[in-house]
């Protein structure tokens, strides 16, 4: 914008008008423009010097356009016609609403943005209240972390012939802003609760509240009063003890510390680099976050580094790490069988009968697989971890009867009927459970079997007990068609 108040001042002080131009980057016609209403006022170079208050009064009553919009717009006196029906309809309607009805009933012929201009101008409190941005308060040391998924590009993985798309999961400590990147290259569920547990290595600590974004990995339903959390998600927080508030959907302000350094992420950390593989690509994000992002002069931080700050302030106020490991499961919700077994991973596993064709919650973990109806567990058995899979009859159903068993492979199968003697059929299941985890000790078998032939349990109950002790069968291939 051309400053005529400096333009006249230096004319005013005896250089000439080609000096002045060159000195303030304008053309010499520019200068002659707004010189011309002084020299016609009487004045010349080397007069009386005036404040630069009084040249500002002098060029509001010379050049009326430069300060008032209504004088310098073709549009204001057209669209001003309309301001009393402008000022009524803005009571119920939307800037652009006001002007398409004005447009189409009343003629007006102005540009949707210069009617906008206008209503800022002459109805300031009807500015687009989305545009107001409220300063957001300091958040206390350790007190909240912020989350987000953001896309780095696509990667050609050396050795083949894969392009793998990459994703970046970012962890911002709100107080320090020191940061936690891990690319990855799947955003499952697996994915999202393990990128936290490192998360969480990475600090040291544990902060008291997260506010991730609402993506189904996390969050089941987006909702403000009721975020119902995937199960893998909400069984993270409580090993933790972290509250989850997951921000609204589309509103990216509520977490604009990890919003803000996406494009710095993928700018400084991603753009233009190579990686060996994603093993080498997520230990030179934390390089990254320690020896770059960490160290940068933060402007927020009033030019401290958020590594400086998060060692000085945000370390010493986070939660401890808990002292046991925590144990990645993965839920899945299949659908019973007519043959009472539930695919969980690559593995068939048994529950009783009597919820066949209803959607039952696997949880699998390295080492157990459990399958419950609601908050009931009604089936236990072996993970990936474990020997070879052991099929038992479901409900004292025997195996030759059970329907869909045909086919199916079963290594070491125990026949469990409708016995008398339940202590007896406990032992020989508790026996099949010593035999399948072998030496891993008496932890799997207080999980798998513990507890089965206890002496004061009732007959009735011993016998519910022994219904629900499943494990995995395999698939023998191909079925036998007979």
């Amino acid at each position: 914008m051309i400053d005529v108040v400096e333009i006249l001042q230096h004319w005013h002080a005896g250089r000439p008008k080609s000096v002045v131009a060159s000195s303030v980057g304008v053309d010499p016609k520019t200068v002659r423009k707004y010189v011309a209403p002084a020299e016609e006022a009487g004045m010349a170079p080397g007069g009386e010097p005036l404040s630069r208050a009084e040249w500002a009064e002098r060029v509001r009553g010379w050049f009326p356009e430069l300060v008032d919009a209504h004088a310098r717009s073709l549009t204001f006196s057209v669209i001003d016609v309309h301001r009393e029906s402008i000022g009524e309809m803005l009571k119920t309607n939307s800037v652009a609403t006001v002007h398409q009805r004005l447009r189409d009933e009343a003629g007006l012929a102005v540009s949707a943005t210069s009617f906008r201009r206008y209503v800022w101008s002459e109805f300031p409190e009807e500015a687009d209240p989305a545009k107001v941005t409220v300063m957001r308060p300091e958040v206390p040391a350790g007190e909240e972390a912020q989350i987000d998924y953001w896309f780095l590009g696509s990667w050609a993985e050396p050795g083949t012939d894969r392009v793998r798309r990459v994703w970046a999961f970012v962890m911002v400590l709100a107080c320090s802003r020191h940061m936690f990147v891990r690319p990855v290259v799947r955003m499952d569920q697996a994915a999202w609760v393990a990128a936290h547990v490192e998360a969480f290595d990475f600090f040291g600590g544990v902060p008291r509240r997260l506010v991730s974004d609402n993506l189904k990995t996390g969050v089941i339903r987006p909702d403000l009063y009721d975020p119902r959390l995937n199960r893998a998600y909400a069984e993270m927080a409580e090993h933790y003890g972290v509250l989850i508030d997951p921000a609204r959907a589309s509103k990216p302000k509520d977490k604009p510390r990890v919003e803000r350094q996406m494009p710095y992420v993928r700018d400084s950390m991603w753009r233009g680099r190579s990686w060996a593989g994603i093993g080498d690509m997520q230990s030179g994000a934390l390089r990254w976050c320690v020896e770059v992002a960490g160290v940068r002069s933060h402007r927020s931080l009033e030019g401290a580094s958020p590594l400086s700050v998060f060692e000085a302030v945000e370390a010493p106020a986070l939660g401890g790490l808990p002292a046991e490991a925590f144990e990645l499961a993965t839920w899945s919700s299949p659908k019973v069988g007519p043959d009472c077994h539930v695919k969980v991973g690559k593995a068939l596993y048994s529950v009783p009968w009597r919820h066949i064709g209803a959607r039952v919650d696997a949880r699998e973990t390295e080492r157990v697989v459990e399958v419950f109806v609601g908050t009931g567990l009604v089936s236990v058995g072996l993970g990936a971890s474990g020997q070879d899979p052991l099929d038992g009859p479901i409900g004292g159903v025997p195996d030759d009867d059970r329907p869909g068993t045909r086919g199916v492979e079963t290594a070491g199968a125990v026949s469990i009927g409708e016995s008398d003697d339940p202590l007896g059929g406990a032992q020989v299941v508790q026996g099949a459970v010593d035999e399948q985890v072998g030496d891993d000790g008496p932890d799997m078998r207080a999980e798998l079997g513990g507890g089965l032939a206890a002496p004061d349990r009732g007959a009735h109950e011993e016998r519910d007990l022994l219904r629900r002790v499943v494990v995995p069968v395999r698939l023998s291939s191909p079925l036998d068609a007979g």
